[in-house]
């Protein structure tokens, strides 16, 4: 009895002891998001008009049989056409990472191109330095700072001191993550820099990795482009002091801003707040639903050969799953035609925060935007209400970036003008 008694006491200090550690553990880490990203089976599809494959292959025959084309020759045209299209290029894809790693970021479209990005001048947004910074060995992405209207006239001549400076004046400074194409120099972008820095916001844009002017030694991947980001937003905090920064994502760039604050959150040095302009839930369904692949979207084994990739090849975007662990306020916003990214993929990311998220903690807002506008994927900028939607927003977006003061590191990468 004695040895049952000492062994049974031994167990409840040992039962205690590792009851305390876990709770030490829970306290010094938080929530922590352990992420084994899969191939999402929701699998949401844009189908589109019912037979318009069929339709292509029939009007295609009927035109080479006008043109003099034999039954036969037809034939063995489209089987040919068939083998390559739905068994060599799947193929191909399926075995190279480095395709993969360009048609989801696409770095080559540059367009426009012939942009002097050390003279933002030349773009139309006086009032704008560029500079680069080092996000890790063999990687050097460009930035473009761009100060509220009424700044404006006095940066003239600046040095780089007053540049940091005004980063903590305490405006609100919004780090901008841009999608696949282009560079922080697009058109579009530019517009929406415009209508924030009129808001009195300052903006912070710059170019993943392999994107325009930025550097790197390979082909970007979601770990690389989120290290780009967390680079961007450590310099940025760092100077912002008691500025709110808040985080904003456009296309891909909110699978790459989702994933950026999930991890801050996790590390308290959450932002203020996100917005994701034209999302998607998960890159498995945007895949499914792009364009570029409604040839391919009814084959048998189409996981197997286009998203399953995907998720082994570092390119697995999954912000329904991000979003579980972020607790700051988060704003969506999306266009009911939007072609790029369908609205309903924008829907369900939605719907996921409000599902996997703590309800006691600050809210998800939804605005959508009517298909009669005409904004699409990238022109929500232009919608009159904007600036009141997002101001309301950051009324709401109490916090500043957490422990910025005390914590080390946090002074960003080097800054080369």
């Amino acid at each position: 009895m004695p040895n049952l008694r000492d062994k049974f006491e031994r167990g409840k200090e040992n039962l205690s002891t590792k009851i305390q550690t876990g709770k030490q553990k829970i306290s010094a880490g938080g929530k922590k998001l352990k992420l084994k990203v899969k191939v999402v089976s929701s699998k949401i599809r844009e189908e589109g008009p019912r037979g318009a494959r069929r339709g292509v292959w029939f009007l295609l025959a009927a035109l080479l049989y006008y043109q003099g084309w034999s039954a036969l020759s037809i034939l063995q045209l489209f089987l040919g056409l068939a083998a390559l299209l739905f068994i060599g290029l799947p193929f191909v894809f399926k075995y190279s990472p480095f395709i993969q790693r360009n048609m989801v970021f696409l770095p080559f479209v540059r367009m426009p191109k012939n942009i002097n990005f050390s003279d933002p001048v030349t773009e139309g947004l006086p009032g704008t330095r560029n500079l680069y910074l080092d996000t890790e060995p063999g990687v050097k992405v460009g930035v473009w700072h761009i100060l509220p209207t009424d700044r404006v006239a006095e940066s003239e001549g600046r040095d780089t001191e007053w540049w940091d400076s005004t980063l903590g004046d305490h405006r609100t400074v919004i780090l901008y993550l841009h999608g696949n194409t282009a560079h922080r120099a697009g058109e579009h972008r530019k517009e929406l820099y415009q209508v924030l820095r009129s808001m009195d916001y300052h903006v912070i844009a710059f170019d993943y990795r392999g994107y325009a002017d930025s550097k790197s030694v390979s082909a970007p991947t979601e770990t690389g482009v989120v290290t780009d980001a967390r680079a961007v937003y450590d310099w940025a905090a760092a100077r912002a002091g008691s500025s709110k920064v808040l985080v904003w994502g456009h296309s891909l760039g909110t699978a790459v801003s989702s994933h950026l604050v999930a991890d801050l959150c996790q590390q308290e040095h959450r932002p203020c707040g996100l917005v994701l302009e034209s999302p998607f839930n998960n890159i498995f369904d945007e895949v499914r639903n792009h364009p570029m692949c409604w040839l391919w979207r009814k084959m048998p084994w189409f996981d197997w050969f286009f998203t399953s990739p995907l998720r082994d090849n570092d390119l697995g975007f999954v912000s329904d799953q991000r979003v579980e662990v972020i607790d700051v306020p988060i704003l969506i916003l999306h266009a009911e035609d939007d072609l790029v990214v369908p609205f309903k993929l924008g829907r369900a990311l939605y719907e996921s925060a409000l599902e996997k998220r703590d309800p006691s903690w600050q809210p998800v807002t939804w605005r959508e935007f009517s298909g009669d506008h005409g904004y699409s994927h990238k022109f929500i900028c232009r919608a009159p209400d904007l600036p009141g939607i997002v101001r309301d927003f950051e009324a709401k977006c109490g916090e500043v970036p957490g422990d910025v003061d005390d914590a080390e590191g946090l002074a960003g990468p080097e800054m080369l003008e």
